[in-house]
């Protein structure tokens, strides 16, 4: 006669499946929405100071049209009146940034004709270019 009792040991187990599904959900929300928010941040770590400094940047816009016709932050000016008119926006901003949008039908001269007033007033340019599509 066998009077040792089986033990039934009990484990506590939980279906991790659906646990991964719904962390993959809950990630790929948060990646579209961290898009929608910033969509050209670039992520970087920086070093760090004992003090800090904030400074307040500024952006303007320069366009230039096919037609050769020149605005500055959607105002239509000549090209003669452009250096004046930068240089009046730039000096109240302690470091200003300089977006120009050209098309891209217009000779190179036409560019570095706006460079050079940029380089006399000592202004950061940012040339702005469209992103190509994937084929």
């Amino acid at each position: 006669m066998n009077f040792r009792a089986k033990k039934h040991r009990f484990a506590a187990e939980m279906g991790a499946s659906s646990m991964s599904d719904i962390m993959f959900f809950l990630m790929l929300f948060f990646l579209i929405i961290s898009t929608l928010v910033n969509p050209s941040v670039i992520k970087l770590m920086l070093p760090k100071a004992k003090s800090t400094q904030t400074l307040s940047k500024q952006q303007f816009t320069v366009d230039i049209s096919a037609e050769k016709r020149f605005f500055l932050n959607n105002k239509e000016i000549e090209f003669t009146e452009l250096e004046a008119n930068l240089k009046t926006l730039i000096t109240g901003s302690a470091e200003a940034t300089v977006v120009l949008r050209v098309d891209n039908s217009l000779s190179i001269q036409d560019l570095v004709d706006v460079l050079e007033i940029g380089n006399r007033l000592k202004v950061k340019m940012v040339l702005a270019t469209k992103q190509t599509s994937k084929e």
